[in-house]
C-alpha cells in the first residue's frame, strides 16, 4: 500500500507519533482525537510536516460505506467518524489501520485491507443476523414476534474475510 488511513484507535495507540510515514485521516476523526498530545503540539507538527493529511470522502463514497455497513449489519454500531474512514478507504484505496471490530468487518467485507493496531484483528468478516434462541428463527427487531424471547446476534458469512458485499 502506498499509504495508510487511520481511525481513532491508531492515534490512541500512538502510531503516527512514532513513525516518519505519511498517513491520512478524516476531519471527523481529527476532531475526535485532537486532544491527544495537545500540550505538545504533536498533531500540529504532523500536519505541518505533511506526515498527516486530512481528507474528506465524497458523498458517493460515504453513501457506499453506509450501504456496506447496512449489508453487514454493523450500521448501528458505527459512528460518523467510523463511516468517514471507511468511505475514505473506499475512495482512495489505502489500507485502514483500526482495532474497531465493526469498522474492520465492513472494511474487510468490502475488500479493504485492514491492519490491526493493538489486537490480532478480526478473524472472520461477515454479516450479523438476529435470531431467536427459543424458536431458532431469524428475526428482525429486538424481540421475537412469535415467542417474545429477546433476540441475539450471530455473525454469518465468509470465513475468508473477503467478498461478502
Amino acid at each position: 500500500m502506498a499509504f495508510k488511513i487511520l481511525d481513532a484507535s491508531a492515534f490512541y495507540a500512538g502510531i503516527p507519533f512514532s513513525s516518519t510515514a505519511k498517513y491520512h485521516t478524516t476531519l471527523q476523526v481529527y476532531d475526535e482525537i485532537r486532544h491527544i498530545k495537545k500540550n505538545h503540539g504533536a498533531l500540529d507538527m504532523l500536519l505541518e510536516t505533511g506526515r498527516l493529511v486530512l481528507a474528506e470522502p465524497a458523498a458517493e463514497s460515504t453513501a457506499a460505506a453506509v450501504a456496506a455497513s447496512k449489508r453487514t449489519g454493523d450500521y448501528e454500531q458505527l459512528s460518523r467518524q467510523d463511516m468517514s474512514v471507511i468511505a475514505l478507504c473506499m475512495e482512495l484505496g489505502g489500507e485502514l489501520v483500526s482495532d474497531d471490530y465493526a469498522v474492520a468487518n465492513v472494511a474487510e467485507s468490502s475488500g479493504i485491507s485492514v491492519a490491526p493496531v493493538m489486537t490480532r484483528g478480526i478473524q472472520k468478516a461477515g454479516r450479523w443476523i438476529r435470531y431467536c434462541p427459543g424458536c431458532r428463527a431469524t428475526r428482525n427487531g429486538t424481540e421475537c414476534r412469535v415467542c417474545g424471547t429477546l433476540l441475539k446476534k450471530r455473525l454469518v458469512g465468509n470465513s475468508s474475510k473477503r467478498g461478502l458485499v
